[in-house]
């Protein structure tokens, strides 16, 4: 499930850090006629200070303070001596990583950020910085293509029918027949035996009951994730939101795999892709909504579903992600109608699809990087590197 994280609320940044020094990832070059002696000595140390203090707002999940330090940071990089004049060299790595290495782990603070546009200004720092070359680099795909996408059409662009890029309801394909199947013959192989386990079968539904009231079904989601190829499943949905969205220029504030963290940050029951679109927010703001900020919208949306089809041949999960594009049609003035809804649908998720199949390296990188545990900034590196390999 991807989900929008509410309006942001506007923050300032400053950069007052105005240094004669120029910090690169060779090491510090300083003019011999400008700087003494003492100051060649006391400036490692007072730029390890810096590092350090750096390493705080990261551990401290403090995006504001991290990102303030970068710029100060990318401020000194354009200085450079003249070719003629003489210069000291200083060789510096802050706890063995060049400057630029560790500017990758700005992104793992974003997840505690309340402001989305810190978040954006972080993505557009990093961006100018060199960082995320490919980020929103497909942001102009909504205005291609035909944008009437009848069933028929959608199976000559992605192979696949209508039914299989729709969400499905528990236990009526794939492995959730499996498991039914399997859950009723074992039911009466029991029963057969003279074991009556309905007593048990009455307070699981019970409990049940309870989970999907008050928990959103976080309890039963959070069972589910024990279960290999239900886990899987759930991560390369996810991945396909994340890299559609950075794709399509949306800042990513973070990817919540775990249920019962999920629901505490309002996504109930469900793992999550929190993302941002500055544009759709503007105009919703305003009262209006564009094309384009809607078609970029959705096609994030029915990523996930895009996702698990390319993998797996037909998408299981998503229903969470429908409902909120009914949601969000409903707001349009005037609202879609029904056959404009499935039209939209359509072409949002057949947009999806092909997008991740032309880049189908870096969504298996994003997968890969959310199975082994790591952090937004090394999946979004990953994911980087995949880009770069590929081009």
């Amino acid at each position: 499930m991807a989900s929008a994280p509410p309006f942001p609320f506007p923050l300032l940044l400053r950069s007052s850090l105005h240094s004669p020094f120029a910090l690169s990832a060779a090491g510090l070059t300083i003019q011999r006629p400008s700087v003494s002696r003492r100051h060649l000595t006391l400036f490692p140390i007072r730029a390890l200070k810096e590092w350090r203090e750096y390493e705080e707002a990261l551990r401290d999940k403090d995006l504001a303070r991290a990102l303030r330090f970068l710029k100060s940071e990318a401020a000194m990089e354009p200085l450079r001596p003249p070719e003629d004049s003489s210069v000291v060299s200083v060789t510096y790595a802050p706890s063995n990583y060049s400057r630029r290495e560790r500017g990758w782990e700005v992104l793992d603070t974003c997840l505690n950020a309340d402001d989305m546009r810190l978040i954006g200004s972080a993505y557009a720092f990093l961006q100018d910085w060199g960082f995320l070359p490919s980020f929103g680099k497909f942001r102009n795909i909504v205005l291609e293509g035909p944008r009437e996408v009848t069933p028929t059409f959608l199976k000559e662009s992605t192979g696949l029918e209508a039914s299989k890029l729709a969400p499905k309801k528990w236990g009526l394909s794939g492995s959730s027949r499996l498991l039914l199947v399997g859950f009723l013959g074992g039911f009466s192989l029991l029963l057969s035996n003279g074991i009556d386990i309905r007593p048990n079968l009455a307070a699981i539904l019970v409990l049940g009951m309870l989970d999907a009231v008050f928990l959103g079904g976080s309890g039963f989601a959070q069972v589910q994730c024990f279960w290999p190829p239900y886990k899987r499943r759930v991560l390369v949905h996810e991945a396909g939101h994340l890299l559609t969205a950075y794709l399509m220029g949306c800042p990513i504030r973070g990817v919540i795999l775990d249920p019962i963290v999920a629901m505490h940050m309002g996504i109930q029951g469900q793992a999550g892709t929190q993302f941002w679109d500055e544009k759709l927010d503007n105009e919703l703001a305003e009262g209006r909504l564009s094309s384009p900020a809607f078609d970029r919208y959705c096609m994030v949306l029915f990523a996930g579903i895009a996702a698990e089809a390319l993998v797996y041949g037909e998408a299981e999960g998503g229903e969470n992600d429908e409902n909120l594009f009914r949601s969000l049609c409903v707001l349009l003035r005037p609202p879609l109608s029904v056959s404009e809804m499935s039209n939209r649908a359509r072409w949002s998720v057949m947009q999806s699809y092909n997008l991740l199949k032309r880049h189908k390296k870096a969504h298996k990188a994003a997968v890969q990087a959310l199975e082994n545990g790591h952090s937004l900034g090394v999946i979004i590196r990953r994911i980087e590197e995949s880009m770069s390999s590929s081009n």
